[in-house]
């Protein structure tokens, strides 16, 4: 870039060196290839009959999964668009726990056919105003067409969670699996005012490996993965007082450097007894306030363990601050930071703190706790990657049992509810002007990229399975979708294949707002990478600037 100084052409340097820039339709057609390269790659994984992926990361550990939102999140990518993809995907696992797949499939699609529409001159600005317009109408179809339920209905519930699970690995226990679900998420709902309000931290997934999937339990307490700090110690209290610390019951170590110059055995003895005596002393208070358990954040010095288990306190140490916070909301206890602070208003309590063995190892269970709504699922699998499979399960079938007991209504599976909207979008793009109704139109063949990928995943033809899924629609059957089982079309309501209308609804938003965050890019300026730290002279590295980077 130049400009003109009088009669001479002197170059103006706007970008450091080494910085690439991109425009107009060539970055546009980079990005949409990006999208559709990462839906690509989610597609196979949609549904029941979905495929899984193995991922490697740079250690070699192995995730086998076809969870939309791990698999994205192992996935190393480094296209600034690909990144923006996983953070969409983060956000609908968030925000409803379930739907990540589709999100992404989606996105990809809108601006496939995005793409479509800008090889024929419509602007980007218009096509992502017809998205935002289908996507405020196809809002108001799922309303519609979702269907009003009681969310203390059990079996519904059951069949939402079931519905969620068949499409993993866990399928062939999603019917236990699912009352497990069911009974843990209903016993922590509430209703406040009109609305019912679900709160997730209340459950906690504790997972050991060992037995079957079928031994996975519902504990009405909480499970901690460690065990009694020493062979002393009670193994089981009744009528616990708990005392939670975020403190070691340690000696500190003084911070500034000193010698100190002991010249007789019994010097010695005198400053082994102050340690000794200051650790009882702490003992002596945890004791005073009535504790009989102390679980604790940081460490229990081998002294301090020696003085609890002759005061037949049960201890456990180094818990994880998530379990804190978990415990202390369980118990009704306060985590205390100073142990001369510890009063016996802060001890929490539970019916029963026991050390149990569980496979080859042992664990702390705390049950009958002061807050009733504190439950543990001890998940139990074969091996480690079917159990984390299994975690990631049932958090989603938590997540959407919780969806629908929140919104209180469900909407047909199996791709049935993206046809319908695809079809009544088609209605409503005839009432649009000009360009913003080609939009539509591309909205709704989005859409049937669900049914179509569900159909193609069961060994069915997609064209002639939405041509015929399309004829059962327009004669009012809203509620036929794929049957990926028997590879046939089927009404998915007496099929029991139901999903929550808030992830149904969060795809969409999530979809079309990723897509238009894209669409709207017509420019990429990236800054110079730097090779490695230090690399280079000193004066190459000030002009390059340390944070900066390509994306």
């Amino acid at each position: 870039m130049a400009a003109t100084v009088g009669t001479a052409t002197q170059p103006v340097i706007i970008l450091k060196e080494g910085a690439k820039r991109m425009r107009g339709r060539e970055v546009q057609s980079a990005n949409i290839m990006v999208a559709k390269i990462i839906a690509e790659t989610m597609k196979s994984s949609l549904g029941p009959r979905g495929m899984d992926k193995m991922l490697v990361d740079s250690f070699g550990d192995i995730v086998i999964t076809n969870d939309g939102a791990t698999i994205l999140k192992e996935m190393d990518v480094e296209h600034p668009v690909a990144k923006m993809l996983v953070e969409v995907s983060k956000a609908q696992d968030e925000e409803v726990g379930d739907g990540t797949t589709s999100t992404v499939v989606l996105a990809g699609e809108l601006l496939t056919k995005a793409e479509e529409l800008i090889e024929k001159e419509v602007h980007p600005t218009l096509i992502i105003e017809g998205y935002r317009k289908a996507a405020v109408k196809a809002l108001e179809i799922l309303d519609e067409i979702g269907v009003k339920v009681d969310p203390t209905d059990k079996a519904l519930l059951k069949k939402v969670a079931k519905t969620s699970m068949i499409s993993k690995l866990v399928a062939e226990e999603a019917d236990y699996l699912a009352d497990l679900v069911v009974e843990a998420v209903t016993r922590i709902a509430e209703k406040v005012g009109d609305k019912w309000v679900v709160d997730l931290d209340d459950i906690k997934l504790e997972k050991k490996e060992g037995q079957s999937l079928h031994d996975t339990k519902l504990i009405e307490g909480v499970v901690l993965d460690k065990e009694v700090v020493h062979p002393d110690m009670p193994k089981l209290v009744r009528n616990a007082k708990i005392a939670l610390l975020d403190a070691a019951l340690e000696i500190e170590k003084t911070e500034f450097d000193a010698k100190l110059n002991i010249e007789s055995p019994e010097q010695m003895r005198a400053f082994m007894k102050q340690e000794e005596d200051m650790l009882r002393q702490m003992v002596e208070k945890i004791v005073s306030t009535g504790a009989n358990v102390v679980l604790c954040q940081k460490g229990i010095d081998d002294l301090a363990q020696y003085f609890l288990a002759k005061k037949g306190v049960l201890a456990v140490r180094r818990i994880k601050k998530s379990d804190m916070d978990k415990l202390a909301k369980a118990t009704k206890g306060r985590v205390i930071s100073r142990i001369d602070d510890l009063t016996p208003e802060d001890l929490g309590k539970a019916a029963l703190v026991e050390e149990r063995r569980v496979g080859e190892d042992k664990m702390v269970f705390i049950e009958g706790c002061e807050n009733p709504r504190s439950l543990t699922i001890l998940i139990r699998g074969g091996t480690q990657r079917i159990v984390d499979e299994a975690e990631r399960s049932l958090k989603d079938a938590i997540n959407v049992v919780k969806d629908v007991i929140v919104e209180g209504k469900v909407i047909a599976g199996g791709g049935a509810s993206e046809l319908e909207t695809a079809l009544r979008l088609r209605d409503y793009a005839k009432s649009l002007p000009g360009k913003e109704q080609l939009a539509v139109n591309k909205f709704a063949e989005a859409l049937e990229a669900i049914p179509s990928q569900l159909a193609e995943s069961c060994g069915m033809d997609p064209i002639e399975a939405i041509v015929n899924l399309t004829s059962k629609h327009k004669e009012g059957n809203i509620n036929y979708g794929i049957n990926v089982f028997k590879s046939e079309l089927a009404d998915m309501k007496q099929l029991d294949v139901l999903d929550p209308l808030l992830v149904k609804k969060q795809t969409i938003k999530s979809a079309v707002e990723a897509a238009a965050m894209i669409l709207k890019i017509d420019d990429i300026i990236a800054a110079s990478r730097l090779e490695t730290p230090g690399a280079g002279k000193k004066g190459e590295k000030e002009e390059g600037g340390v944070g900066e980077s390509e994306d």
